[in-house]
């Protein structure tokens, strides 16, 4: 038996303000961006090099979707990055004046530090110790 995690859906308040924040900022690629009616799009980016997971970005369409936003796990982190070279993302963060709320710090399992996306989700950009 084989299984995969192929997306996950993070709820955001536009589109394409989204979009910018994670390819500009965070430097993801943009997968597909296909406008499904006049108000729902199916946008999915995901790191680059990555072959698994992606997010899907989902806008919000009801006030219990909009209360959700920026806070879908009750303020734990949601998220988890590794990266093959943490002082250069670290750097891109600082760049683009990304929030950091922890760290970086060094941890047995790694280099880490805890960020903030645009709405106020919790990520983990961590260099593993041992190689990816």
């Amino acid at each position: 038996m084989q299984q995969s995690l192929v997306q996950i859906a993070l709820v955001v308040n536009n589109y394409d303000e989204a979009i910018q924040f994670y390819t500009q900022k965070l430097q993801f690629d943009l997968v597909e961006d296909t406008e499904l009616s006049e108000t729902k799009r199916w946008v999915v980016v995901k790191p680059k090099g990555e072959k698994g997971a992606a997010l899907l970005l989902a806008k919000a369409a009801t006030e219990e979707q909009k209360s959700r936003t920026g806070n879908q796990t009750g303020g734990r982190v949601f998220l988890f990055l590794h990266t093959d070279n943490f002082d250069r993302d670290y750097k891109n963060l600082i760049h683009h004046q990304i929030k950091i709320i922890n760290g970086p710090r060094e941890e047995v399992y790694g280099k880490v530090l805890i960020f903030e996306d645009l709405y106020g989700n919790l990520w983990d950009l961590i260099e593993p110790s041992t190689p990816m």
